[in-house]
């Protein structure tokens, strides 16, 4: 029996020593020390041996085994260095090589369109304010001079929550917000999103922006208004920008009107993108309504003010001069490399 363990670990370990790859040594531990290996077939033999030999049998059994397993260790570890050693050489990084470049990207139409907005109004000394997205039915209809069976209301379809809140249609109901906390007097531009049940098409969406600004003041009147918005308008289109005003109505204003530049491609000459007549819409405006100031608690005796609302989506339309709505919201990474 001796004779055969000798043997046994003499050849496991001639076929360690001439093993080349792991998988190999894999096989010869297999082999020999698994369930059906050569020294398992040993043990299983123990039945023949003399009771009294027994026990230096197994010892000699366990010595064979440990040995064998011992230099199977040591031959896998070495063998494992050598592998990631080699891997190391095959993967090494050349730190001299330029680096990849960075897909970095920027910021969208919209968000241009609204800072440039944002940093005209700041710089007149307006404050920014943003309210919340779900308004109650008050803060956005009633409060701006709407009551429930007004006409008005279905030219804002929008969507209801149930018959209290609504997603909002307008961000004046910030303005309201801001006009019921009664610290006067009030610069204010409320940017936002707004939602109205609108199909889909090049010039609508039912999800967009807007830009509402508020001044409540005393004395305070459309002369004021006339000059902001010129020079907004000024900062925003170019210095040789002219405004006019047509008369117009809105519930929260009286009196009140729409604000149109000249074109800023043909100067005022008449082309194809002012569809001829040399002059672009861009914005709604008016004198704040009494009522709505006194539903704010504010005395209309004594105080005065305009507001007005820009659609977001407009301004970048047509700065960048692009003719769908909808290449705002795609995605399209072609596109908005663009800008």
């Amino acid at each position: 029996m001796k004779e055969k363990l000798e043997k046994i670990k003499q050849e496991a370990l001639s076929q360690i020593s001439s093993s080349d790859a792991l998988e190999k040594l894999n096989e010869i531990r297999v082999n020999y020390l698994g369930k059906k290996g050569e020294l398992t077939a040993v043990l299983k033999s123990m039945k023949d041996v003399a009771p009294e030999d027994r026990p230096k049998v197994g010892q000699l059994v366990n010595e064979t085994r440990e040995e064998i397993e011992k230099v199977l260790a040591e031959s896998i570890a070495k063998m494992e260095r050598m592998k990631r050693e080699a891997q190391m050489k095959r993967e090494v990084i050349d730190v001299t090589l330029p680096a990849k470049k960075n897909n970095v990207g920027h910021r969208h139409p919209n968000t241009i369109a609204m800072e440039e907005v944002e940093r005209i109004f700041i710089g007149m000394g307006y404050e920014v304010v943003e309210g919340p997205e779900i308004e109650t039915d008050y803060y956005n209809f009633e409060a701006l001079n709407i009551p429930a069976d007004h006409p008005a209301k279905d030219e804002q379809d929008t969507f209801y929550i149930n018959g209290d809140f609504l997603l909002r249609t307008q961000t004046s109901g910030t303005q309201v917000h801001v006009m019921e906390q009664g610290k006067l007097p009030i610069r204010m531009i409320a940017p936002g999103r707004v939602f109205r049940s609108d199909e889909v098409d090049a010039t609508h969406s039912p999800s967009f922006h807007q830009i509402e600004g508020l001044v409540i003041d005393k004395h305070i009147t459309f002369a004021d208004l006339k000059g902001t918005l010129a020079e907004f308008a000024k900062e925003l289109f170019g210095a040789d920008t002219k405004v006019r005003f047509r008369p117009h109505h809105f519930n929260f204003t009286e009196p009140s009107a729409e604000m149109d530049v000249s074109c800023f491609k043909c100067g005022g000459d008449g082309c194809r993108f002012c569809k001829g007549t040399g002059w672009i819409e861009i914005l709604g405006c008016g004198m704040v309504h009494p009522n709505v100031l006194t539903m704010s608690k504010i005395d209309p005796e004594k105080y005065s003010g305009f507001a007005f609302g820009i659609g977001l989506e407009r301004i970048a339309l047509l700065k960048y001069e692009i003719d769908d709505m909808r290449l705002l919201y795609e995605n399209d990474v072609r596109f908005l490399k663009q800008f």
